[in-house]
């Protein structure tokens, strides 16, 4: 409305639909574990919580939120595989998360028999034991998606299976994938000593001529270089 008010009535003399931008949130947690952290954690679940242990190493396994997977029904299993219908992600888009041999069995008997807040008492006492108070559930869900970069996963392919809008989102796990580093460092030209070691390749008499004053091992510094 104030855009139009500005560019096609003419009813401000200035734009203001800038100004009243959402602003870039700049306090996004970045808490990732390792593997081995994760299974501590997992291990760290007291053994009366045998449910709500399942429901926290699906977390681990798929990316889910807490919410969805204690919404899940065996409706939504399918060829080893999650299914979300559009009425059941926050987008409104379909959803589909495969599934690990060890994320098979957990999925058998959906519903899971327990609540969002035995869930909860479980993964804190899990939380506390191994001395990271500071982990919170959905940081799972954050794990997940930096190990499938780690692992070098596609981030339009962490997008999907995380259900987020855009790669805007998803860019925060970009740093897990060294891969994708590399591949910049190897596109990168070499710059110093090109000129010389140009011209010698170029001009065999001058090569030849080099050589026989200091041989073919003496001019090893100049055409590798630093």
């Amino acid at each position: 409305m104030l855009s139009l008010s500005y560019r096609e009535w003419d009813w401000i003399e200035l734009p203001l639909d800038g100004k009243l931008r959402k602003p870039s949130p700049k306090n996004e947690r970045h808490v990732y574990l390792t593997e081995l952290e994760l299974a501590e954690l997992l291990e760290a679940v007291p053994e009366r919580y045998r449910i709500e242990r399942k429901v926290i190493l699906l977390a681990m396994l798929t990316g889910m939120r807490r919410g969805e997977l204690m919404a899940r029904e065996s409706g939504n299993i399918y060829n080893g595989r999650i299914v979300l219908r559009p009425n059941q992600t926050r987008n409104g888009k379909p959803r589909v998360i495969p599934l690990t041999e060890e994320a098979l069995p957990l999925v058998e008997s959906l519903p899971f028999d327990t609540t969002g807040d035995r869930v909860r008492g479980a993964f804190e006492k899990a939380r506390e034991k191994i001395g990271r108070p500071d982990i919170r559930f959905h940081d799972l869900r954050h794990c997940y998606a930096s190990l499938l970069a780690s692992k070098g996963e596609a981030l339009t392919s962490i997008r999907d299976l995380l259900g987020h809008s855009s790669l805007t989102v998803t860019s925060r796990y970009a740093h897990a994938d060294p891969a994708r580093w590399e591949s910049v460092v190897a596109k990168l030209p070499r710059i110093s000593n090109q000129t010389a070691t140009t011209l010698i390749e170029s001009n065999p008499w001058l090569r030849n001529h080099l050589i026989s004053l200091v041989g073919p091992v003496g001019l090893e510094p100049t055409t590798k270089g630093l």
